[in-house]
């Protein structure tokens, strides 16, 4: 039974680091029922997993503030649906986001499912993002349609940790029952509520790398599972000039994990123009992509509108293709599955994640495909 006072029972997804504890502790400050849940995933065993420090943390933070603590082994779904995923596009010579799958299958999947099976009336994580609540009249008031309740998400208020770039995924139903407690905060300040709050996470460090896996960099992991093998480097004449440990683990646009063997007098830095994952080659320039291969147009697939329809095609809205990128101005035609960038990229990277925003409203998203798909 909930209090007379309760603004409902909510489940929060503690991960032991500060933003989702400080999250718990401002909803139970708020007048919510809350209960932290700490959600086990795969991890590899050779890796220096910290799953076991951070439940430990999870429960002490739910210990300090006196609410209940949860589990919910989501270890197989993980597995399949974010760490299989990953490897088998890299294989592909594509560059996936495991942090959108990790939001779109796991917390808003499996554990959004199960909390809300569990009498849960929201879900609440440590995003930096927001969710807005408008009010549309009913087209007919004559025959007295009822209003219809859209929500938004909107970008978090610290720009440096904005983390909506990997929420394109979310929907109406699961905005309306999700809360984003830190996403008006800057990260300066969640950490004085920390330690006003007197957390245990008060000073812990945030968490690096993979999405759930921790402390490791996404070539050492992929190393694991896709041979390294040595390839040419080519230079946009085609002649080799160097070599690489595999055109799997690079993408286009870096200018690090490959070697320059016939250096020149005036070298400047190169960036990965092209690659070819069947040959094993890489093509590398002396300026990015975007000055090489005039593409301002790519297709859009698995896309997900959050209003329920497609951007207008006739307006101009901003794109972000890689998270903390910069946004370039475009627009989504084709129903929602094509995006014209009005500026050339420096770079795509196809299997990667394009988000469209109107301002600080994040519209949703797609999956970078090229042309010929």
């Amino acid at each position: 039974m909930l209090s007379v006072t309760s603004q409902g029972q909510v489940f929060v997804g503690l991960s032991g680091g500060v933003d989702s504890s400080v999250s718990a502790a401002l909803l139970q400050q708020q007048g919510y029922d809350v209960t932290g849940v700490f959600i086990k995933i795969w991890s590899p065993e050779w890796t220096e997993c910290t799953s076991k420090e951070d439940r430990l943390d999870a429960m002490r933070v739910c210990a300090h503030l006196g609410i209940p603590y949860k589990e919910i082994d989501l270890t197989d779904a993980y597995k399949q649906e974010v760490v299989d995923h990953l490897i088998s596009e890299y294989k592909k010579g594509r560059t996936p986001n495991p942090d959108v799958m990790c939001n779109r299958f796991i917390k808003f999947g499996a554990f959004f499912n199960w909390a809300l099976s569990e009498g849960a009336d929201f879900v609440a994580t440590g995003h930096y993002a927001k969710v807005a609540k408008s009010e549309e009249r009913g087209v007919n008031r004559e025959e007295k349609q009822p209003n219809t309740i859209r929500y938004s998400l909107l970008a978090g208020v610290d720009s440096t940790k904005d983390q909506s770039y990997f929420l394109w995924t979310l929907t109406q139903t699961q905005l309306a029952q999700t809360l984003f407690p830190v996403g008006g905060l800057h990260k300066r300040d969640v950490r004085e509520l920390a330690r006003r709050f007197k957390l245990p996470t008060a000073e812990k460090k945030d968490s690096q790398g993979l999405c759930f896996i921790g402390h490791v960099d996404i070539k050492t992991f992929l190393s694991r599972y896709i041979q390294p093998t040595q390839g040419d480097v080519l230079g946009t004449s085609g002649k080799k000039i160097g070599q690489h440990q595999g055109a799997w683990f690079l993408t286009i646009g870096e200018r690090h994990g490959f070697i320059i063997t016939e250096k020149g007098t005036n070298d400047i830095p190169r960036y990965i123009v092209s690659k070819d994952v069947v040959a094993n080659t890489i093509t590398v320039g002396t300026r990015k992509a975007g000055e090489f291969f005039k593409q301002n147009e790519v297709l859009l697939s698995d896309t997900n509108w959050i209003s329920g329809s497609a951007p207008d095609a006739s307006k101009e809205y901003e794109s972000q293709i890689r998270y903390h990128g910069g946004r370039m101005s475009c627009r989504i035609t084709e129903g929602g599955k094509k995006c014209i960038f009005l500026e050339v990229p420096d770079a795509l990277a196809f299997g990667q994640s394009l988000v469209v925003y109107d301002g600080e409203q994040c519209l949703g998203g797609g999956i970078l495909e090229p042309l010929s798909v």
